[in-house]
């Protein structure tokens, strides 16, 4: 299912049947140290693999579960630390944008631009985001088929933007729960752009912990693997190097000191299905 079309993210190319890139990180900005420290060692560890790696990691959650929240460092000063990230790590980034007024200026710092899940039909918010010129990476609603999205990418396309990937993190399965159905991967394939794979909010459980989301971080690892069999682009995971102490998301986030093994076996995979 190699996708049509290719995306310039730095000096990495994603799609078109090359090699999957990584995208990861933890989930929100925990403070400046924190997010250079994850950062250096992922690079660390993909180069070590041999896998492209994109950093990820939010300055604002602004959908948390509770107001009370952590919801990161804010605009200014998220943004002042991934510009750190890039420039010392040597890494390109890719962080949300949730409102029409942050676009900007996340649009000089980011290498990509992701709308979260819940704003995926958002038509102004989108216009917006793909009209800054930069890649965007839009999440698949946990509302949607697979097949829903083919609007949706048509909208940030109408802007002349077809820099373009389109994320998969599961689809709402009754309360508090959600599934991943491989067949959504070579659906959503189908319209041209590098799909991506979410393997951590895949195993989210939203609102699960009535304050907070759940998570079944042990299903990660069986679910990456076969997304990468079905010939995902990216696979996006965030990552956290003491996942029950995070400060957003850490059930399903995956252990830093587990990456590199689950890596190794995802390229494996991922050179068998692209030889085929």
């Amino acid at each position: 299912m190699p996708s049509a079309r290719t995306v310039t993210v730095g000096p990495l190319r994603l799609g078109g049947g090359r090699p999957f890139v990584f995208i990861g990180g933890p989930c929100v900005i925990e403070s400046r140290d924190h997010a250079m420290r994850h950062a250096a060692a992922l690079r660390a560890i993909t180069e070590r693999v041999g896998v492209p790696l994109v950093y990820k990691s939010s300055f604002d959650k602004a959908n948390r579960t509770a107001g009370a929240a952590y919801r990161g460092p804010g605009l200014h000063d998220g943004l002042e630390i991934l510009a750190a990230v890039r420039r010392e790590v040597g890494v390109p980034v890719i962080t949300d944008v949730h409102e029409p007024s942050q676009v900007a200026a996340v649009a000089e710092v980011a290498d990509v631009l992701q709308t979260p899940a819940f704003l995926c039909r958002q038509t102004d918010f989108l216009l917006a985001v793909a009209g800054a010129g930069r890649p965007v990476n839009v999440k698949k609603g946990q509302f949607l088929a697979p097949w829903d999205m083919g609007p949706v990418l048509g909208k940030l396309a109408s802007t002349g933007n077809h820099n373009l990937m389109v994320t998969e993190r599961g689809v709402s399965f009754g309360y508090n729960n959600l599934v991943a159905d491989m067949r959504s991967l070579p659906a959503l394939a189908e319209f041209g752009y590098p799909v991506v794979y979410d393997a951590g909010h895949s195993v989210q459980l939203p609102g699960g912990q009535g304050t907070a989301s759940g998570g079944q971080r042990h299903f990660i690892r069986p679910l990456a693997r076969a997304a990468v069999a079905v010939g995902v682009d990216a696979v996006f995971l965030e990552v956290h190097e003491n996942p029950d102490q995070a400060l957003s998301d850490g059930p399903n986030s995956y252990r830093l000191d587990e990456l590199e093994a689950l890596l190794r076996e995802l390229k494996r995979i991922d050179a068998l299905t692209k030889e085929s």
